[in-house]
C-alpha cells in the first residue's frame, strides 16, 4: 500500500520555496491490541458521568475549562478555545542551521518524512546535498494542530527526516536524580573498555532486532483460536542470585572471558570497617536479580512462522 501523505507543506529555504508533503515515519498499529469486553463478549462502551449527580452526560452537551484552584474552573466557549490555538500554516520557516549532531535525541519527539512535491524535486535535492555537505541541519517552526513546534530537518541518504523536537521544560534533568558519581580505579576502566571493544559494532542494524514480545503474543492467540488453553510460563529464576554481593574485578574479568563471576565470601560479623579511600577500587557491588532477557538478535535466516503469525505483520 502507497503511503499517504499527512500534510502538504513549503519549506522556506532562504529566497527559495521548497513545496514538499509531509508522512509519519513510525507506525504504532503494529502493537496487538486487546479489547475490553462484557460478559456476554460483546464489545463495551465508554461512557462519561457527572461526578456530581452520577447521570451520564453526552459528548455534545460537554464544556472545557481549566482548573485554577481545587474543583474550581473557568469556563471556555468553543470560539475562546479556537482563539487560543495558533493558526495552522502550510509554511515551515527555517530559522537556523546548526550542526547535525549538536541535538540530544532526549529532545527528539515524533518523526516524519517529508518528499518533494510537484516541481519540488531540485530545491529539495539542493537542500538535502547541501546539508550533507555542510554535516549541518536545519531549525525550523511549523504551526500544526494548534501548536507551534520546533522541528530539525536533516538529511538521509534517501531524503529528508522532519523531526519534531520537544521544548526545554519537557524534558527532564539529569541532575534531578542527585545520582552519586564514585570514583573508579584506572584497572577497572581498564577492563570496562576492553569488554566495549569486544562488542564494538560499526553501525545500528535495526532490522538485525525483532519484537521477541509480539512474536510470543501472536503465537499465543494462534494457540488460543485454534481452542488451545495459555498457561503462564514459570518466572525465570535470578541468575546472579539475589542480593548476592560479586567482586567487581572479578564481574569485568568474567564478562571478558564470558563466564559467570564468583560470589564474593562473606566475612564474619565485625565492627564496621573505616572508610576506604576513593583511589582504592571497589571491593563489592551488590548485584539485583535478572528477571528479564536482553534483546535478541534476529536469526540471519529467520525460521519459518506460522501462517497465522505472518498474516498479522
Amino acid at each position: 500500500m502507497a503511503a499517504r501523505s499527512i500534510a502538504s507543506l513549503s519549506l522556506s529555504f532562504g529566497l527559495v520555496s521548497i513545496p514538499v508533503k509531509l508522512y509519519a515515519a513510525t507506525e504504532s498499529s503494529s502493537d496487538v491490541r486487546f479489547h475490553l469486553l462484557a460478559p456476554d463478549g460483546s464489545r463495551v462502551k465508554q461512557q462519561y458521568v457527572s461526578e456530581k449527580t452520577g447521570a451520564v452526560v453526552e459528548r455534545s452537551s460537554m464544556n472545557k475549562g481549566y482548573e485554577f484552584e481545587r474543583d474550581r474552573f473557568v469556563v471556555f466557549t468553543p470560539d475562546e478555545l479556537k482563539a487560543l490555538e495558533d493558526s495552522a500554516s502550510h509554511v515551515v520557516e527555517i530559522m537556523a542551521f546548526i550542526p547535525e549532531k549538536s541535538v540530544d535525541p532526549v529532545f527528539y519527539d515524533k518523526a516524519y518524512y517529508i518528499a518533494p512535491d510537484k516541481r519540488g524535486g531540485k530545491p529539495y535535492s539542493l537542500l538535502q546535498q547541501a546539508l550533507a555537505e555542510s554535516g549541518r541541519c536545519a531549525l525550523a517552526k511549523w504551526a500544526f494542530r494548534g501548536r507551534t513546534r520546533i522541528v530539525q530537518v536533516r538529511p538521509e541518504e534517501g531524503g529528508l527526516v522532519f523531526q519534531q523536537l520537544l521544548y526545554a521544560d519537557e524534558v527532564r534533568s539529569l541532575g534531578d536524580l542527585h545520582i552519586e558519581h564514585v570514583e573508579i580505579s584506572a584497572s577497572e576502566l581498564k577492563l570496562a573498555l576492553q569488554i566495549i571493544e569486544q562488542g564494538t559494532e560499526d553501525n545500528y542494524d535495526p532490522a538485525a532486532y525483532v519484537d521477541e514480545e509480539k512474536q510470543r503474543i501472536l503465537a499465543a492467540i494462534d494457540k488460543k483460536i485454534e481452542g488451545k488453553q495459555i498457561v503462564a510460563n514459570e518466572p525465570a529464576e535470578a541468575t546472579d542470585g539475589g542480593g548476592q554481593v560479586i567482586d567487581l574485578m572479578e564481574a569485568l574479568r568474567a564478562s571478558l572471558k564470558g563466564a559467570k563471576p564468583k560470589a564474593a565470601v562473606a566475612a564474619p560479623a565485625a565492627p564496621a570497617a573505616p572508610k576506604r579511600k576513593s583511589a582504592e577500587p571497589v571491593a563489592g557491588l551488590p548485584v539485583a536479580p535478572r528477571t528479564r532477557k536482553p534483546a535478541t538478535r534476529a536469526a540471519k535466516a529467520p525460521a519459518e512462522t506460522p501462517a497465522k503469525v505472518r498474516a498479522r505483520k
